[in-house]
């Protein structure tokens, strides 16, 4: 039996875009024009380079990714930040994959002097299992905008505070 190489989570190269769309495909959840939004986010992301603004990461195990996150300071907004995308491969959820890229983006805007993240998903039912991932990890149901993105499917809008207060302890 060959080792198994560590898994590692690395910077988004022109390379994993297909891996990616595959990945957010196989949710399940991603409608295919989120699936073209997310060609369209990563095509700009590289196109800035290094110094850009938006920040994407692969997850990669035994030489595959199996998730990436991405995410980009709010405009507009004192250090506050938004999680556009994150997402594991259907074989590999439930595995604690999530969470850890999951802490990656958190230490990542902590370290960028972010104070704030945002994150929006969908009231459907088949987001119910990302909504509860967003619950155990401490972020707040902040809003529910109903019938955002089509009759019936409500924009749910969860917050974590990454930062204290001025003043604040702890």
């Amino acid at each position: 039996m060959e080792p198994t190489m560590p898994a590692a989570i690395r910077p988004t190269v022109p390379g994993d875009t297909p891996r990616l769309l595959a990945l957010a495909e196989e949710t399940g959840v991603f409608k295919p024009l989120e699936i073209d939004a997310l060609e369209e986010v990563l095509e700009e992301y590289y196109a800035a380079g290094p110094k850009g603004e938006y920040f994407c990461v692969s997850y990669e195990q035994d030489g595959e990714v199996i998730g990436f996150a991405y995410w980009a300071p709010a405009s507009m907004a004192d250090r506050t930040w938004y999680l556009y995308w994150i997402a594991v491969g259907k074989q590999t959820q439930a595995r604690g994959i999530g969470t850890v890229l999951l802490h990656h983006v958190e230490d990542a805007i902590r370290a960028a002097g972010g104070r704030l993240l945002i994150i929006e998903t969908s009231s459907l039912p088949s987001y119910e299992l990302t909504r509860r991932f967003y619950l155990k990890h401490q972020y707040q149901q902040a809003a529910v905008i109903e019938d955002y993105y089509t009759d019936g499917d409500d924009l749910v809008v969860f917050r974590k505070r990454l930062a204290n207060k001025p003043g604040k302890v702890g």
